[in-house]
């Protein structure tokens, strides 16, 4: 067996991946791997990935071959890959595309030169609901308006099809970046956002057009969508996660693009205007009134209001479950989804490949910070006691509510105003999980609290004020995880999350990496009680970033 001792990585014959973070050659393999492969766990010194069947199929979607695979599995491997992973790895990329649906004479149709694999398909119970009739022995007829179901369908049978069927072009609509801002400063796509637009659009043709961006936050994924409808010209509707994010979105179109007033409209819970551009929320698109009368979403029918020629998904790990299920029946238009991690904590991330399309553009995050893009970032762990009388309460404690009891530590309290003390200098937002606890921190900093139970004018004018630098410390919940434009925040301190969230951990990071002024590095502090399960969950929160090369250096307050 041959041995190299200078590569990082072992290549193991349950299609895992160890992965040796002192070597010289770490960094450049681990962004390799990120594009095949799923980060497992990520303590200090070795870091575990899986190659599963949707990380290659997600790979082949966006361009990379089994002989790419193969060759870096091989160049930073110590020891001789194991043959059957290079055969899986070759089966599994080959199996993208062996089946594809197209548009003939007007028809849908699921087409394969495999005879006996589109046999199987037919008589598959999963699928056969989905489809009419066989045309010939490589053409099955599918009913056009369970395009969305057999994509998932396929995905779970391990045969994933290739979208080739084409889209509606929608209702025409002037709309062109500005090379000039109306704000007066000049505008354009940075690189990397207009490469993320040549390779969703792909020259207009069925294989463009549909498919995930995977950028950073403070990357600018609203201006990758601003291109996208820049592209294809077309009426376009844009989903998102809060009544603010709607808002801040409408700012952009109207200061980078030449649409009008009344070219563009908000639907949400305080506007219901439905215009060639219409931007709205998750929340109000699942909206369900509480009368037993009128069950049901009525808000879901916006998918039809329009001919809609683009649908853009703002922070689509994020998609609910409802809104999942009517992208299933609008096929035929246009996807785009836009996230700084594809990861779900519902484990989902197959129904995002099946329905809003596979991952297009995916960039390092660390990549970014090098080329100035998005600002270099410190994470530290800071671990806490709890007290004698807490210990015995979390020792008696049932499960769930052991995390909360470890989370809300009153410890942390006296952390976080030294924290504070530090920072004084900096725009500081503190986040947690938990009201009592976010509104005891607020009385203790005498700062400003913005939770759901904010209004929104309010929430815009904290946000305006910290942005205008009169707030320079804020204490907020998980309503500012997301698209939140909040571009002098340089320090984030977490108190408390969501259990063991990844998104989260890489969202809330998100809100401090807008490039400084004086390219100082963000810091990024997260609180945790030791020994309980609140350290577990942060081990778990932390795996994303791991993976994008980001360390926790791991202390006590007074070290």
């Amino acid at each position: 067996m041959a041995y190299h001792p200078a590569n990082p990585l072992i290549v193991q014959g349950d299609r895992t991946v160890l992965v040796e973070v002192a070597n010289d050659r770490y960094e450049e393999a681990r962004d390799h791997l990120a594009r095949f492969a799923e980060l497992v766990k990520s303590p200090e010194y070795i870091h575990t990935y899986r190659i599963t069947p949707l990380s290659l199929w997600n790979a082949a979607a966006a361009g990379l071959d089994a002989d790419f695979i193969v060759r870096v599995l091989e160049e930073y491997s110590k020891y001789d890959v194991p043959a059957h992973v290079v055969a899986d790895v070759r089966d599994y990329v080959a199996r993208y595309g062996r089946l594809r649906l197209e548009q003939r004479d007007g028809d849908l149709v699921l087409v394969s030169t495999d005879k006996p694999l589109l046999t199987e398909v037919w008589h598959h119970r999963r699928i056969r609901p989905f489809l009419i009739r066989p045309l010939d022995d490589l053409t099955l007829l599918v009913d056009p308006a369970q395009r969305g179901r057999v994509k998932q369908a396929l995905v779970e049978f391990g045969f994933p099809a290739e979208d080739l069927a084409g889209y509606v072009a929608g209702a025409p609509l002037t709309v062109r970046l500005r090379a000039t801002a109306r704000s007066g400063q000049p505008f354009r796509l940075r690189r990397y956002q207009q490469e993320a637009v040549e390779v969703f659009y792909a020259g207009g043709s069925a294989r463009g057009g549909s498919g995930v961006v995977v950028l950073p936050c403070g990357a600018g994924k609203t201006m990758v969508g601003l291109g996208a409808m820049d592209k294809l010209q077309t009426a376009t509707l844009i989903l998102t996660t809060s009544t603010l994010a709607v808002r801040q979105w409408l700012d952009e179109l109207a200061d980078k693009t030449t649409l009008s007033p009344a070219e563009m409209g908000e639907y949400t819970g305080l506007r219901k205007e439905i215009r060639p551009v219409t931007v709205t929320t998750y929340q109000i698109l699942t909206y369900r009134p509480r009368r037993a009368e009128t069950a049901g979403f009525p808000h879901l029918a916006l998918f039809n209001e329009r001919d809609w020629g683009l649908i853009i998904y703002d922070e689509v790990h994020l998609l609910p479950a409802p809104v999942f299920r009517i992208t299933a029946e609008i096929q035929a238009r246009r996807r785009l989804g836009l996230t700084a991690t594809l990861v779900r904590e519902d484990g989902r991330e197959s129904d995002v490949f099946s329905l809003i399309g596979p991952k297009k553009y995916d960039l390092p995050w660390k990549d970014l910070e090098k080329q100035g893009w998005i600002a270099p970032a410190e994470c530290h762990e800071i671990r806490l006691e709890l007290d004698q009388a807490r210990r015995m309460e979390y020792a008696l404690a049932e499960p769930r509510e052991k995390y909360r009891i470890a989370a809300e530590n009153p410890r942390k309290l006296e952390v976080l105003r030294r924290l504070v003390a530090r920072h004084a200098d900096d725009h500081v937002l503190v986040i947690g999980q938990y009201l009592e606890q976010l509104r005891a921190a607020a009385t203790m900093l005498d700062a400003p609290l913005i939770t759901g139970q904010t209004s929104v004018p309010e929430r815009e004018r904290l946000f305006a004020a910290f942005r205008a630098g009169q707030v320079r410390l804020l204490v907020v919940s998980r309503v500012a995880n997301f698209a939140i434009d909040l571009p002098d925040a340089n320090v984030a301190i977490q108190i408390s999350g969501t259990f063991g969230s990844r998104q989260e951990e890489a969202q809330r990071l998100g809100r401090i990496l807008r490039p400084k002024r004086n390219g100082q590095p963000a810091h990024f502090y997260t609180l945790v009680t030791r020994d309980t399960r609140d350290q577990e969950f942060a081990a778990q929160r932390q795996l994303f970033l791991t993976e994008q090369g980001y360390r926790y250096t791991i202390g006590r307050m007074d070290e």
